[in-house]
């Protein structure tokens, strides 16, 4: 009778598990980002030829290129409204409404205004074609054609409040589906122990709601921000940036300079400043909110 040892498998190694993440980060993310770094030191045109290796790009961005320093100021003046009007506040406001009333109304709530996330970025940039409208056939100037006042251009004359609000009110919903999950988590005896103990609606609001909410808002401020400073899409749709550079920041300008003006190598050097102005910006927000002790592993103490 022979004897037959039955040996272990070994585990596979974790690098085997990774590999196909490893992979699609390396094809999609890192790859585009060596290409960008290569073509911003180049003289590639619309013909995409590259002729040279050159610096003159970058010399391009600090001395020659006028438009940046609106661009920028653009960029701080729709990222930083956007931002805390509407992906925070008006985020948070709604997360908090939606569940102080009855549940059911409160998931229909949050469900219709999810629906501009969901549609297709032309139909909801349409939408708001249609309400800026300056002819009276738009929805605002229907509303103040009935109260007697003048019609407006919103595209005209105010740009850049029409595209805060068309990116905010769809951008509220991201914080509005997390801070609702925050607002759920929060233990109901808490809030009852602060009632019988004679606090207001509003103290509840502010003693056991609010900091609940505090770290989720960290995490929303960094995502959203960087989102802000690196989409376009709804800006290119309902103003083109327009008029002239009025309402175009930094993301929609490397677009313009780029495909418009078919200077590719000069598009890649102001893209790589946005990577650099994008890191920058973590890392700051990184230490200012703390998010080293935010994402640290839980400390259990023995009593």
């Amino acid at each position: 009778m022979s004897n037959f040892q039955i040996r272990p498998r070994r585990p596979a190694r974790p690098l085997y598990y990774l590999a196909p993440a490893i992979a699609l980060l390396a094809v999609f993310f890192l790859a585009p980002i060596v290409v960008n770094i290569v073509i911003a030191f180049t003289d590639m045109g619309a013909n995409l030829r590259v002729g040279e290796f050159t610096f003159r790009n970058f010399e391009r961005i600090v001395q020659r290129d006028a438009r940046i320093p609106m661009v920028l100021l653009t960029t701080l003046i729709y990222v930083t409204a956007t931002l805390f009007i509407f992906n925070i506040g008006l985020g948070a406001l709604l997360a908090i409404t939606s569940t102080a009333i009855p549940d059911r109304l409160g998931n229909f709530f949050r469900g219709l205004w999810l629906l501009p996330r969901m549609s297709p970025a032309v139909l909801y940039a349409i939408l708001w074609i249609w309400i800026a409208d300056p002819t009276s056939s738009g929805l605002l100037n229907q509303v103040t054609g009935a109260f007697g006042l003048p019609p407006l251009n919103l595209r005209n004359d105010f740009p850049l409040l029409l595209v805060i609000l068309a990116n905010g009110v769809v951008g509220a919903s991201f914080a509005m589906v997390i801070l609702t999950s925050s607002v759920r988590s929060i233990p109901a005896h808490l809030a009852n122990a602060a009632r019988v103990d004679g606090a207001s609606e509003w103290g509840v609001l502010r003693h056991v709601v609010a900091p609940a909410l505090s770290q989720p808002i960290r995490f929303i401020t960094i995502y959203q921000a960087l989102s802000l400073l690196t989409t376009y899409e709804y800006i290119l749709l309902i103003t083109g940036g327009g008029p002239v550079y009025d309402s175009t920041p930094y993301a929609l300008y490397i677009y313009r300079r780029a495909f418009d003006n078919g200077a590719y190598a000069y598009g890649a050097a102001l893209a790589l400043g946005l990577m650099v102005i994008g890191i920058a910006f973590t890392l700051v927000q990184w230490r200012v909110t703390n998010m080293r002790d935010t994402f640290a592993a839980p400390k259990i103490e023995v009593l």
